[in-house]
């Protein structure tokens, strides 16, 4: 099995995770799902701005590293989820996403929150899942990835991308710089903001 934990690219700083966080709609109400939470960079920032987070962390070594992490810093607000995101159940309640995922796991996670399967190549709506998607999703995504789900005509936009504008506004928030990573990426990354369109 592949092992994803290799393919993702950690925040250096707890600081500039508060940064990226400032320039998101999150606020002090909300619940905030942080999916490949690792150590807890991202995950601790989001427990100072929201009223809870599930922390989600496949790796079962990495989860328990997140947890002491946690309580080191008495933070408690905070709920780890040592599983595969791609098999978790989302919340009945009103949510968003702020994370990091692997980058090879970038469009598994909207064909989750959007409740899309891939059929021989198509991507489709799944017949009768009435599962709640986010109000609002905020991914550190490859800046190529990131083109391709916005709708504009000085580039091609995917499949994915016009799906996901059926529902929401999209937009590249913020560029990033390799340094702000460990291991530094080899692609340009952004800050991706997906927020539900109110009608």
């Amino acid at each position: 099995m592949r092992n994803f934990r290799l393919d993702q690219n950690f925040l250096r700083s707890p600081k500039l995770a508060l940064f990226l966080i400032g320039h998101s709609n999150i606020k002090k109400r909300d619940l905030v799902i942080d999916i490949g939470a690792g150590s807890g960079v991202i995950t601790s920032a989001l427990a100072k701005r929201c009223k809870k987070v599930i922390a989600v962390e496949k790796d079962a070594e990495t989860a328990k590293r997140l947890r002491e992490n946690l309580a080191r810093q008495n933070i408690t607000n905070v709920e780890v989820v040592e599983g595969d995101f791609r098999e978790m159940k989302l919340p009945d309640e009103p949510y968003k996403i702020f994370a990091n995922p692997p980058f090879s796991l970038s469009a598994e996670v909207f064909y989750k929150l959007l409740n899309l399967e891939n059929l021989d190549g198509k991507i489709c709506k799944k017949e009768g899942d009435m599962t709640r998607r986010p109000e609002a999703i905020y991914l550190i995504l490859q800046k190529q990835l990131a083109l391709k789900l916005i709708i504009t005509e000085r580039h091609y936009t995917s499949q994915l991308g016009r799906l996901l504008a059926e529902d929401y506004a999209t937009k590249i928030r913020l560029p990033l710089k390799p340094t702000d990573f460990t291991p530094p990426p080899k692609v340009p990354t952004v800050l991706f903001e997906a927020k539900k369109i109110i009608v």
